[in-house]
């Protein structure tokens, strides 16, 4: 018997019909206050889902009631108004990823910040990851060389490290890690540098500086600026450490620098005021310490069998009149693998990097230097610490037996020579000749203001006239025994050139 058409056309329409936009999870909001949203009629939601709005804004699933949803707001937070429809997507927030981000600058959801076009992913990453395993990493054994001669020598940093850089606003905590970050170009570590609260001419001025000098193609940027939501300066940090990780699944080394995490610790507590969770110490809600261990924990140097490779993190944070027992710098300096603290009296005098060696620590110590570094910087926190001590009994007019006098004289010439201008990276074989000079006495008696300068002109005679034993110690091994003799008539000839 043949079907009535009737029949047919509501067989067809069935067959047609597609029943999962009724089946999409949808609400509506409630109210908007500050960059968050309550949302009623999302109760399957997961936390930290991405959701959008009718108006085209982002936002996030994070405080997961019986009486609604707390939303974080990513985007378009002006347009998001009581009564909007709102859609649970069913996934996590992500960016996008890989050799692509190199010379780039976006936000922590992939949209690019710098006029150019979308960035071109190798790969779509979630932004919130687990860390590696206890079982899928390795001892930190290698060394990161930052070129800053002070925290190479004597606070030396490892691949795959957490080291924080901790210290008063406007003491050079950006300058030391954009130092840091310009010493990578030509090598083989990847960087990522995550830029939170700062306004957009900071960040412009951060490319700017990395392309002139000739880093950029090595460095992606992520920036949370000043004008974004607080829910977008949350998310900064972990969209930089996904990033950073695409380099190390693929068996690189990368490094991470947080910039800084005292304004990601504001931000978080400020969503969670907004949020109605209850404040602890400082206002900070109670797992401010969960969520920065949570961050720093991916940073980590995995074994062969996990594929290698690995992420270091130079977190920043600030403090107030030097106050590093306050709450967020306590928690940071417990959950990292040391400090480079930088004293606001050294950057006043002129020394800089302003670093404090006796109140900087690094936990890896010396399994993070090469053999040739290792040999020449043994004792320099030792001989700083005492010069430093025996520098203050001279301004109180004592006198001071020679031996004394020689060792003031010494850490006056050590002092001198850890300065260093900026984007001016050393190299190992530069650092460890000039370690040398100062523990063998080679310089006793220069004048202080040209002791850099005949340093300098030595290593310059090294290079042309012993260059096997200058890239011996570039590659972080010691020469055959005689190189001590052969670089210390390098700095005699150099002392013959000097004007009496």
């Amino acid at each position: 018997m043949n079907s009535f058409p009737l029949g047919q056309s509501i067989r067809n329409a069935a067959s047609a019909m597609d029943l999962r936009e009724g089946m999409r999870l949808r609400g509506v909001v409630e109210r908007v206050g500050d960059g968050v949203a309550w949302v009623r009629g999302l109760e399957g939601a997961g936390y930290e889902e991405l959701l959008t709005f009718d108006s085209g804004a982002y936002g996030l699933a994070y405080d997961l009631g019986p009486e609604g949803t707390g939303a974080i707001l990513l985007s378009g937070v002006s347009d998001v108004a009581a009564g909007v429809g709102v859609e649970a997507t069913r996934r996590l927030p992500a960016l996008p990823v890989g050799a692509g981000t190199l010379g780039r600058i976006q936000d922590p959801l992939g949209n690019p910040l710098d006029d150019g076009p979308p960035v071109k992913a190798d790969l779509i990453l979630p932004l919130f990851r687990p860390a590696p395993e206890f079982i899928e990493r390795k001892a930190v054994d290698q060394p990161l060389t930052t070129g800053v001669m002070v925290i190479d020598a004597a606070i030396p940093i490892g691949r795959g490290q957490r080291e924080l850089i901790v210290g008063d606003r406007n003491v050079g905590k950006t300058a030391l890690a954009q130092d840091i970050v310009s010493a990578q170009k030509g090598g083989d570590v990847a960087c990522v540098y995550v830029v939170i609260g700062q306004p957009m001419s900071r960040v412009l001025a951060l490319r700017d500086d990395f392309e002139r000098e000739g880093c950029l193609s090595n460095v992606a940027i992520v920036a949370a600026e000043a004008s974004m939501s607080p829910g977008m300066r949350y998310l900064a940090p972990y969209a930089g450490a996904s990033v950073a990780e695409w380099f190390r699944d693929s068996g690189r080394d990368a490094l991470v620098i947080y910039d800084d995490l005292t304004k990601h610790a504001d931000a978080y507590r400020e969503l969670a005021l907004l949020l109605n969770r209850p404040p602890g110490r400082e206002a900070f809600p109670g797992d401010i310490f969960y969520i920065h261990a949570e961050l720093l924990e991916r940073a980590a140097v995995r074994n062969a069998a996990a594929g290698g490779g690995s992420v270091t993190a130079l977190p920043l944070v600030e403090t107030t009149d030097s106050d590093i027992s306050s709450y967020i710098p306590t928690n940071l300096i417990s959950i990292t693998d040391g400090q480079v603290y930088l004293d606001t009296t050294r950057f006043e005098h002129n020394q800089r990097p302003a670093v404090d060696i006796g109140r900087s620590v690094s936990r890896i110590g010396s399994m993070a230097q090469t053999e040739a570094l290792r040999a020449t910087s043994r004792n320099l926190r030792i001989l700083v610490s005492r010069f430093e001590k025996l520098e203050a009994l001279t301004r109180v007019g004592l006198d001071l037996d020679p031996s004394t006098e020689l060792a003031v004289a010494r850490g006056r010439i050590i002092r001198e020579l850890l300065l260093q201008n900026r984007f001016s990276p050393r190299s190992p074989a530069e650092q460890a000749l000039t370690l040398t000079a100062v523990s063998e006495g080679w310089l006793d008696g220069v004048e202080l203001a040209k002791a850099r300068g005949l340093v300098a002109g030595a290593f310059r005679r090294a290079q042309a006239q012993l260059p096997d034993m200058v890239q011996t110690m570039d590659s972080g091994s010691l020469p055959a025994d005689g190189w001590k003799d052969a670089f210390r008539r390098c700095v005699e000839k150099e002392r013959e050139g000097l004007v009496p």
